[in-house]
This record gives C-alpha cells, structure tokens and sequence, in this order.
C-alpha cells in the first residue's frame, strides 16, 4: 500500500461523495440467485466484471467483504481506497507487475472462503477482453465464476481506456448476473480456450443485455 496524505483524502473525500452520488441511484438486478445460491452454502464465487463498469458494482456489494484485485499504480491506489472504504480486502497486483505473488495470494483467499472480485480487462486492456489468468483461478480453487455486468442511464465517462463509468445523480444502474461457469480441475489447454470463449461470450451478452435496460 503507499502511503501519502493525498491517498487518504480519497478514502475519505472520495468515498463520501462516491456515497452521496450512489446513494441517489436506483438499482434494478437481475439473477442475484447465480451467487447468492452458493453464498447460502458457504462457497466462495469469483466475481467477473469489466473494468470501466467496477464502480456501480462495487458499490452495490459494499460490506459484503468480498476481495478485489487492484494494480499496485499509483491510480490503482486510488481505486484501492475507495473499495476499502466500502469494506473490500484488496490484493495488489497485475499482470504487469506483481503477477506471481497477487495470483499465489488470490488462491489462497478464494481456498480459505472468501469470494474475488476480478477485472479480466484490466489494468491496461485490451478493452472488454477476457484473459487465461480468471479462469486459471477458478480451475486452482474450484470456485465458480459469476459474469456480471451493469450500465447506468445517466453517467459520466472518463476518456481512458477503460471509458470508466461514473453513475450521475438519480441514475437507474442495471445490473445482470450471468450462469455460474465451473472450471474443472482437470482441465487441458482446449478446454480452458472454449471456456475462456464461452465466458467472453457470456460477459458479452450481458453488456448488450444490461446496455437495453438502461437505453
């Protein structure tokens, strides 16, 4: 974690905004039942959403204690104390720096009970793109994976890669959970590329899906 006056003034200036404009919002869900089946066993899930749509979502899954992967950057430290706000576990890495140790530790919060919440996209894209490393997760620890996507119909967007959505004030949010996916243990290099189709398909679907609703 990096420490700085100015990291701690967005934990806590941009967390009560992020509150008071979030609080204003509706949120119309769908298919809560693909996790929360699994909840009311006790399994961990493994949460799949895109990048530029983890603000509405995070937020709606605020104290629920569910882990997050954030990049060890200096934005991502921003994004980190945000979800800590809202009583996410963050698990700093990224492909691109700190891989090995942040896949090694997700592993081992997924085995001990606690449910992940993973942006395949991220940190740098390619845009809406799923990548091995999600479903090399589930496949290690048996937990399912959750598509989920949300759209707003009010919102800012930041021109960045990610065009990271910001729900305006009295937005309704769609949001929609896809069919959980089981990545079998045994799993050999083809079937972990038609799964890894069949989630960028499912996750797809839901974007179009979610982006109706909100039109």
């Amino acid at each position: 974690m990096r420490h700085g006056l100015r990291y701690r003034l967005a934990q806590i200036a941009g967390g009560a905004v992020l509150d008071a404009l979030l609080g204003t919002a509706r949120f119309d869900v769908e298919r809560e039942d693909a996790y929360r089946s699994y909840w009311a066993q006790g399994r961990p899930v493994i949460f799949v959403l895109w990048h530029g749509r983890l603000l509405p979502l995070a937020y709606l899954h605020r104290g629920q204690r569910v882990y997050g992967l954030v990049s060890l950057s200096a934005d991502g430290e921003y994004i980190a104390r945000v979800l800590q706000h809202w009583d996410m576990t963050m698990v700093r890495g990224s492909s691109s720096r700190g891989g090995d140790t942040a896949f090694r530790e997700m592993v081992r919060v997924v085995r001990a009970g606690h449910s992940m919440s993973i942006t395949p996209d991220g940190p740098r894209g390619p845009l809406q793109q799923i990548k091995p490393g999600v479903l090399q997760l589930a496949q290690l620890t048996g937990a399912p994976l959750i598509p989920v996507a949300a759209a707003a119909t009010r919102a800012w967007w930041f021109e960045s890669w990610d065009r990271f959505l910001v729900p305006k004030p009295f937005a309704r949010i769609a949001v929609s959970y896809g069919e959980p996916m089981l990545v079998p243990r045994t799993a050999d290099p083809s079937t972990m590329a038609s799964l890894q189709t069949r989630l960028q398909h499912s996750m797809d679907e839901l974007m179009a899906a979610v982006e109706r609703r909100a039109a």
